[in-house]
């Protein structure tokens, strides 16, 4: 089932048009539109503060929220669009998509990694290096998954785990269409290191014998 639906919190936007928009921007606001979802275009405001905390959060254009209007019920959108000024770069308007429990959206879902405990790698002194802490997803708005887990268990120093070793959501399918490396348990910097040393005197051996021979 999906986890917590970010709240996006709106005000109806008194009038359209530039002179509201810019009455809006005077205010404090970001103004925008809500559109689809078989129902009228709506003219909202943001709270300037508000809209630039979540931009600089990150991807905003792939976060699911649930809108929240006072004196109407709430809704899931997706923003489709942020127009920014040309020279602050700052936040002047958006379009907010609303969304059928069936409509196919692209979300980052969290990975999370469970019996760290169990890993022989782990034990052995290795480490676990994620390499994507986030997997985009092409999933149904109305069942969104909380995360995306990866049982470590059993997995040994050397071992990666792709996209394809992960048990997906139903219905979830990652967006990039290929095998792609999640995270891997990679050997601890002693051994890593001991192992550089003993490369190293291998070579030296082999020049040596070399040497040797040319002698």
């Amino acid at each position: 089932m999906a986890g917590q639906i970010p709240d996006l919190h709106a005000e109806v936007r008194a009038g359209t048009g530039k002179g509201a928009a810019r009455q809006a921007r005077r205010d404090g606001f970001v103004p925008g539109v809500v559109y689809g979802g078989d129902a009228d275009p709506q003219a909202i405001n943001i709270p300037f503060n508000v809209l630039l905390k979540k931009l600089k959060a990150g991807r905003f254009l792939s976060t699911l929220f649930n809108l929240k209007v006072e004196g109407q019920e709430d809704v899931r959108v997706i923003c489709r669009n942020v127009q920014r000024d040309v020279v602050k770069d700052l936040p002047t308007h958006l379009d907010l998509l609303r969304l059928r429990r069936t409509s196919q959206i692209s979300l980052f879902i969290h990975v999370e990694f469970i019996n760290e405990e169990e890993c022989e790698g782990l034990k052995k002194g290795g480490v676990l290096t994620v390499v994507r802490p986030d997997v985009e997803l092409r999933v149904t708005a109305g069942d969104i998954p909380e995360k995306i887990t990866v049982d470590l268990a059993g997995l040994d120093i050397g071992d990666t785990i792709t996209i394809s070793s992960v048990d997906l959501p139903s219905g979830a399918k990652a967006t990039i269409d290929r095998d792609f490396v999640i995270a891997n348990i990679s050997a601890p910097s002693s051994l890593k290191s001991s192992d550089n040393e003993d490369d190293d005197a291998g070579e030296e051996v082999a020049e040596e014998a070399e040497a040797t021979e040319e002698e």
